[in-house]
């Protein structure tokens, strides 16, 4: 059994309908530092390129890889059993009247798939009742999955007080949370000038600094039971894990008093690999050892490379794991979370 829990997934109607188009062009301009552009390849088709910040691309859209028949064929060769469907990292922007177009139209390609795919619901993480309603309704009526949200959003990072009666109701209703990177974290001037840097190192410290202030704050002392799942693997979380839990204290330098820490790296934290290649087999099994293979869920970011999806499994079949966790982080572990 092998499931892609990172499928990038747009509306069909987003490249067709100009209205929706320009709503979506807006609620990105309408951002700290981003901007939308759309124009049209030569083969009449769209593409969507998201600036962030400005000047800087971040994120690039193109209309044919979203169809249902693109993305069964290549799940067939890459010989995927289910995917996980999310949004390409623009949930950051949308607000809750794109959210509804956004999650009725995954609803209806959930089940066009027959089965093939499940899909993660994307609500603005604000408390209000129209928030929670949406939520409800995606949840209970739709019958999505779970939920996606990015890393931060206008007032800061998922631990601020701002977000929390949002969470209170999602725990409630034990719904996971999937936290996509950002392009850029919230402080970005150091690294925004070279492509590579921004693009991959930047999506990195995004998710390092996301899930160090989840765990720090008391957002898990208030809410034990919340789920959240990083992408990227939390931004190589495990080349700092040990790192942030100490033994000694240095003559007083350190705080040693980190036990709660690390129950909720490893009881509230999941780690999403959101592409098998880039990190390479040695990162991956150190990863599953630090992380635990009990946290880690496969995921390829389909479609931006396509090689991904395809070949992706095979590097985690071939690591030098035993066979009962390569099962967990092919499909175990998303199956658990995501109830599948």
């Amino acid at each position: 059994m092998i499931i892609d829990a990172n499928v990038y997934w747009l509306p069909a109607e987003l490249f067709t309908d100009e209205p929706l188009q320009q709503k979506f062009v807006q609620a990105v301009n309408n951002g700290r530092d981003s901007k939308a552009i759309v124009s049209t390849l030569p083969d009449g088709s769209k593409k969507f390129v998201i600036e962030e910040p400005i000047g800087q691309s971040s994120l690039d859209y193109f209309q044919n890889d979203y169809t249902l028949d693109h993305q069964l064929h290549d799940m067939a060769a890459g010989h995927i059993d289910q995917a996980v469907l999310k949004l390409p990292g623009c949930q950051e922007w949308l607000d809750l009247d794109l959210c509804k177009i956004f999650n009725r139209a995954v609803a209806k390609h959930v089940q066009a798939s027959h089965g093939r795919m499940v899909a993660l619901a994307t609500v603005p993480p604000y408390g209000t009742p129209e928030n929670l309603a949406e939520l409800d309704y995606c949840i209970d009526e739709l019958g999505l999955n779970g939920l996606q949200l990015s890393t931060h959003y206008q007032d800061g990072y998922l631990d601020n007080p701002a977000y929390r009666s949002f969470f209170q109701h999602v725990a409630s209703k034990q719904i996971p949370v999937y936290i996509h990177h950002s392009p850029v974290p919230i402080e970005y001037n150091a690294i925004k000038d070279y492509e590579n840097l921004r693009r991959s190192y930047g999506r990195c410290e995004d998710q390092i600094i996301a899930i160090s202030r989840e765990v720090f704050s008391d957002l898990f002392e208030e809410l034990p039971d919340l789920k959240l799942i990083h992408s990227m693997l939390g931004g190589g979380y495990f080349t700092y894990k040990t790192m942030f839990l100490p033994h000694d204290s240095g003559n007083g330098r350190f705080d040693t008093n980190t036990s709660s820490i690390q129950n909720r790296l490893e009881n509230n934290i999941y780690y999403e690999v959101s592409h098998a290649q880039p990190w390479g087999p040695d990162n991956l099994e150190i990863a599953m050892k630090v992380l635990g293979a009990n946290n880690v869920v496969y995921g390829s970011s389909y479609p931006v490379k396509t090689a991904w999806m395809t070949e992706g499994p095979k590097m985690i079949q071939a690591l030098n794991a035993p066979e009962t966790d390569r099962a967990k982080v092919l499909a175990g572990n998303a199956q658990r979370l995501y109830n599948l």
